[in-house]
Parts: C-alpha cells; sequence; structure tokens
C-alpha cells in the first residue's frame, strides 16, 4: 500500500555532505571517513590480495595522488572537445525524463536522482542542474543522491531504505557514467530483485517502467544494458579521465556490513587545489541548450541487450582469461584501470584515434604494451587487460 504523499514539498535527507559540490547539487550517503583511518595499500599488494581471492577490492583502497601536469592538460583538451557533446546529451536526457514523468513528478512526489558512486555523480549533478533549470522545457521537481554500489556486493541496502522511507510516492531513477561490460547493471538488478513484485509496498518507486525493468540511465551504453542512456557510443567522456578530481573529491566507495552502517568514501581535502568538479559542471552546464526544440525522446529499453557480450568472451578465450574482471572495456574504464590497477596491456580500435591520446601517453609514461585490435573491438576504442597475479 503506497502512502499519499504530503502536502509540503519533499526535502532530501539530511545531516550528509556532498563533497565538493554545493548542497543543492547532491546528497552523499555515504559514510565519509578520515584517510588516515584507512590503510593505503599498494597497487601490486591490492592486486596480489584481490587475485587470490584473499580480500575483496572494496575493503581496500590507494589512494590517489595529484594528476600530473600531462595528465591535466590532456583532460582540458577532452574537455574543450567533449563538452558540448556531454552537455547535449544531458539535455536529450532531461528532455526524455520530462516527458516520462511530468504528469507524476510535483514538489510533493519529485523525481529521484539516484547517482552511483562515483562515475554516476558527475552525470547525476548535471542532470540536477538541467532539472532544475526553471527556463528549460524539460524542468522537473527532483532530488540528487549519491549511493555506493559494489561489484559482488550490490546497492547500499541502508541507503536505498532511506530514500524509499523519505520519499514515498515518488519514482527512482538510478544514475551512472557508461557500461563497460554491464556488471554493475547485474549487481543493481540482483539488488533490486526483492523489490520485483507488485505486492512489494515499493515496487511501483524502482518498477515503474514494468516488472523487471530496471531504471538505469547512462551518458553512454556500450555493452546494451541501460534502460535509457544517450548513446551507445565509446566516447571520450570528460569526465571519465579524472578519478576523485571530477567527482566531488570522493574515493570510490568501501563496503561496510549493513549491519554496521553506510558504505564508506574518503574525501581527499588534500586535494582541493587540483579539484575541477565544479568548474566542470558550470563549464558543461553553461552549453547545455535549454530549448527542447532540437531534442528528440531518446528510446528507452525493457531488458538488457548485452550487445558486446561476444566481444569480451571472445578476448577472454583468445587469451585464456578465467576471471572476467580482469577485462576492462571502454576508454574510460581502460584509462582509470592504468591509474588504480596493474594493467599487462592495452587493445586499441585504432592507432591514432583523437579519444585515446591520454590513455596512449599513460601507456608509453608506465611502460604498457599497446595492441592494435581493430574492428575486432568495436565499439569498443579501447581495452586494458589486467595482468594475471599467482593465486598461491
Amino acid at each position: 500500500m503506497t502512502t499519499a504523499p504530503s502536502a509540503t514539498p519533499s526535502l532530501p535527507l539530511s545531516g550528509y555532505g556532498s563533497g565538493s559540490y554545493p548542497e543543492m547539487d547532491v546528497t552523499l550517503l555515504l559514510d565519509i571517513v578520515d584517510k588516515d583511518a584507512v590503510n593505503d595499500v599498494p597497487v601490486d599488494e591490492k592486486e596480489a590480495l584481490i587475485q587470490s581471492g584473499q580480500r575483496h577490492y572494496s575493503d581496500m583502497l590507494t589512494l590517489e595522488d595529484a594528476p600530473s601536469a600531462a595528465h591535466e592538460a590532456l583532460y582540458q583538451e577532452a574537455l574543450a572537445a567533449g563538452g558540448e557533446r556531454m552537455a547535449t546529451d544531458i539535455a536529450h536526457l532531461a528532455h526524455t525524463l520530462h516527458h516520462l514523468f511530468a504528469a507524476e513528478a510535483n514538489a510533493q512526489t519529485p523525481l529521484i536522482l539516484i547517482s552511483l558512486v562515483r562515475a554516476g555523480l558527475p552525470v547525476g549533478v548535471l542532470l540536477q542542474r538541467a532539472l532544475s533549470d526553471a527556463s528549460a522545457d524539460y524542468a522537473l521537481p527532483s532530488i540528487h543522491y549519491g549511493m555506493s554500489i559494489i561489484r559482488d556486493r550490490g546497492l547500499d541496502a541502508n541507503a536505498l531504505a532511506q530514500i524509499l522511507a523519505q520519499h514515498q510516492g515518488s519514482k527512482l531513477v538510478f544514475v551512472d557514467g557508461w557500461t563497460g561490460k554491464g556488471a554493475i547493471y547485474g549487481e543493481l538488478a540482483r539488488s533490486l530483485a526483492p523489490y520485483n513484485t507488485d505486492t512489494h509496498p515499493h515496487f511501483a518507486a524502482i518498477f515503474h517502467q514494468g516488472a523487471g525493468v530496471v531504471p538505469l540511465l547512462t551518458l553512454a551504453d556500450p555493452a546494451g544494458v541501460a534502460w535509457l542512456s544517450a548513446s551507445d557510443d565509446d566516447w571520450l567522456i570528460p569526465s571519465g579521465l579524472l578519478n576523485s578530481t571530477v567527482s566531488g573529491l570522493v574515493s570510490r566507495s568501501l563496503y561496510t556490513a549493513p549491519e554496521t552502517g553506510l558504505h564508506r568514501a574518503v574525501m581527499y581535502d588534500n586535494l582541493m587545489a587540483h579539484d575541477h568538479s565544479l568548474a566542470f559542471i558550470e563549464h558543461v552546464d553553461a552549453l547545455r541548450p535549454a530549448s527542447s526544440e532540437a531534442l528528440h525522446v531518446l528510446p528507452t529499453y525493457q531488458r538488457p541487450r548485452y550487445s558486446t557480450a561476444a566481444i569480451v568472451n571472445a578476448i577472454a578465450t583468445e587469451q585464456q582469461i578465467d576471471n572476467l574482471n580482469r577485462i576492462k572495456p571502454t576508454i574510460a574504464e581502460a584509462t582509470r584501470a592504468i591509474l588504480r590497477r596493474d594493467p599487462e596491456q592495452v587493445l586499441l580500435a585504432s592507432a591514432e584515434h583523437p579519444d585515446t591520446k591520454l590513455l596512449r601517453y599513460l601507456c608509453i609514461e608506465k611502460n604498457i604494451s599497446m595492441h592494435i585490435a581493430g574492428t575486432d573491438i568495436l565499439p569498443y576504442q579501447a581495452i586494458t587487460i589486467i595482468k594475471a597475479r599467482a593465486t598461491e
């Protein structure tokens, strides 16, 4: 049974931070801990512990350093090249959300955007800005949260329970930056499965597109698993080239058992001088078209297509890779794997594609071998293969 909305506007949960974003942009449902309270595990040691099964990746963190000057310059180049496309994609997504939810969303029951920390945060903030723009044709009452999801361990159940209790009558949409293999979609679907029955009191909040339809929105969806996406291209999304310094200065999330509390994250306040989070949002948002005249409603999908599963499986077979987690497709994931993991090699669709410039620079800098795979890996422009470790 659904509780009738109150007469007062629905407000976001209080008592939580927003990272380096303004409070109006997002509420982060995370337990922010001091970085000194987290073990700084070197990449080599972390990789060995993960692949041997001794530790889960979400139990450890390698603390971030500031990006190099060359990395910063390549990020700025990507922003100049891709900022307008990202702004237009955000406008199309906002226009589509308005088309889908305008009849239901209001001050009492706003649309709830839930960004998956971290890659979803810049996209979610930009969507919140777009939907909050009173001058835009697609303005829509909405509230934006950031929430942790961890591979093999799922969505933060405590954070989701708080949102469902606070915003009864509202519809929820989950936001991520892009899809690689579709692993996070699968994790989200498993986490939401208990709600997937029309007798559940929160069924309509989550499965508002129909039974089994997980409302995952992404900027780009090469894997073909999102319910709604601006494109299925693997392109140079500017926010995919940096880590915390374009994601509110928060780390990737760390697991906390449900009986203990919310998933944790570190705030990299020591990187404030290098933070682009707000500047990135303001730059892209300023490029966003406010009129719907040139926009169209994007298609939505009732079930995942897993468009690139055959490509990933072929690579695994060819390279005798048993653990698909060692394969990191898309420009963004391939780049992040080089920065955070211990890569063996990088596969490229083209030797000189402009969107892989930073990736190629990092490979040269870190002496990582590159192989031109050509059309065999399209639509992916890049795939990083993580180095195998002994399981002893």
